[in-house]
């Protein structure tokens, strides 16, 4: 049986809940890091923080891929994950930058990362199922479409979540500089504001789409209704241990272009997190003129506090960082909107490797907007005096946001067509392990790197990023396209 088409806005309607997923990431992105400095934590220190966002990952979705590819209820197959993890998500978002309120009991930065977890955590319960949804629900020939619209949404969020802390200090009018062992107002409020548009835009999804009943998904995947209730009995008379054999078991023949990807992954990931961990401090440093002895726990405490230029500073420059996060993500929503065109023209391994050639040649320029003299710039929205270096950063994020909106979808457009349909969700989990493993690579060695060998002169990690990510370029060559014909 031919699986039937969706209409655009069914497309839409089944991914809209991530524009609100990554308004929380865009916020986590952009902030994280900022928060934990404001509670205490070392710049050198900051990629051991971050290690909570893919440890969470390569715990979470591989359980979650697994369990929603056996769930039918009355939600759904993959609908129950999304709303049980936006539910924690939103609660998580709005504690998060609360550490502080609870000194009296914790460490506030130990809470901090606690809730950074748990936050980090239930994301991945809420927008791993999404993934899978697109597989189910759309078929063959709207892949590139189903994805695509995927990643506008994604975009869109980002590009909202990222100016949210800059638009509520400069057109609302909160404070964006902190105080001793607190996190700025503005910031405060910005997670207040995503967390309530997270949960909502997750529920528009959960209401707004119906998923196939089990008869119909097999046939429209081409499987047998009988033979899949009878492994599923079996699957559920099986032992812990023969569960975790069979996991492994799925892990080893996983199919060959998983392993291509891989490595692309890589690549890709690890250069991200190195721009999510130390953004903020490159910027700071490198554009605004802070010197690197005030991200030095240590030294602030022996000079008996950040002066107040140097605050207002770095929080001017943790604001312009959601500007230029908003800027690659509204590259990447425009690049999104033709890159599903462009892939069909030109195959998409092309448009994924130039995608992240552009990227690393725009972390590769960084080092060149230094220039210090300020200067007015009108932002529609408000006007604000800021260095020239600052407004020149804006031309790497160009190709920054062609990367970005290329790594979104086309490893999963390429990976998808590649999936036996009855376990799309549990290799769809499995393959985080490629975002995850490269993210905790980099989180061990960055900071070592950025203190050891650049003496943390953040800009110089920055570079890094972008010499790995002209490798992930390279290895998309290496990449075997291949497809699985479901029977009609």
């Amino acid at each position: 049986m031919k699986q039937p088409k969706l209409s655009f806005w069914q497309i839409w309607n089944l991914s809209f809940g991530f524009l609100g997923v990554q308004i929380g990431f865009a916020l986590q992105n952009g902030n994280v890091s900022r928060i934990l400095s404001d509670l205490g934590a070392d710049l050198s220190s900051l990629s051991l923080f971050w290690l909570a966002a893919p440890i969470m990952g390569l715990l979470v979705q591989p359980i979650v891929g697994a369990a929603s590819d056996r769930t039918w209820n009355k939600l759904g197959r993959r609908l129950p994950f999304m709303l049980g993890g936006a539910v924690i998500a939103a609660a998580a978002m709005m504690l998060l930058p609360n550490a502080s309120m609870v000194v009296a009991f914790i460490p506030p930065m130990l809470f901090g990362l606690l809730i950074f977890a748990i936050k980090d955590a239930a994301f991945n319960v809420t927008f791993q199922p999404f993934r899978s949804l697109v597989s189910d629900m759309v078929p063959a020939e709207q892949r590139n479409l189903g994805y695509s619209v995927q990643t506008l949404l994604i975009n869109i969020g980002a590009v909202f979540g990222s100016i949210l802390p800059f638009v509520l200090t400069n057109v609302v009018g909160l404070d964006n500089a902190s105080k001793a062992g607190e996190v700025a107002p503005s910031v405060v409020w910005a997670f207040y504001i995503g967390a309530t548009v997270l949960l909502g835009s997750v529920l528009w999804t959960v209401f707004r789409t119906k998923e196939y009943a089990p008869e119909q998904y097999y046939a429209y995947k081409g499987l047998d209704a009988e033979s899949q209730a009878l492994a599923e009995q079996v699957r559920k008379s099986r032992s812990l241990g023969e569960k975790l054999s069979d996991f492994w078991q799925t892990m080893l023949s996983m199919p060959k272009i998983m392993k291509q990807l891989a490595l692309v992954q890589f690549f890709s990931w690890f250069a991200l997190f190195i721009m999510w961990t130390y953004f903020p401090a490159a910027i700071a440093q490198n554009t605004w003129g802070v010197g690197v002895e005030w991200y030095n726990g240590s030294y602030i405490a022996q000079m008996g506090g950040v002066p107040a230029h140097i605050a207002a500073a770095k929080g001017a420059a943790g604001d312009w960082v959601g500007i230029l996060y908003a800027g690659y993500s509204l590259f990447a929503v425009l690049f999104s909107l033709v890159m599903a065109k462009l892939a069909n023209l030109f195959g998409r391994k092309f448009v994924y490797s130039f995608s992240l050639l552009a990227g690393g040649l725009g972390y590769l320029s960084f080092v060149l907007f230094t220039d210090p003299t300020m200067t007015h710039v009108n932002l529609l929205i408000t006007q604000v005096e800021i260095p020239k270096g600052a407004l020149g950063l804006m031309l790497p994020m160009i190709g920054v946001g062609i990367a970005w909106a290329a790594i979104l979808a086309m490893p999963y457009a390429i990976l998808a067509g590649a999936l036996p349909p009855e376990k799309t969700g549990v290799y769809m989990g499995i393959f985080n392990f490629t975002i995850a493993a490269p993210q905790i690579v980099s989180g061990l060695i960055a900071g070592w790197i950025l203190g050891s060998v650049f003496e943390n002169q953040a800009v110089y990690i920055v570079m890094l990023a972008g010499g790995v990510m002209v490798l992930g370029a390279l290895s998309v060559w290496l990449v075997k396209e291949q497809e699985v014909t479901a029977a009609e």
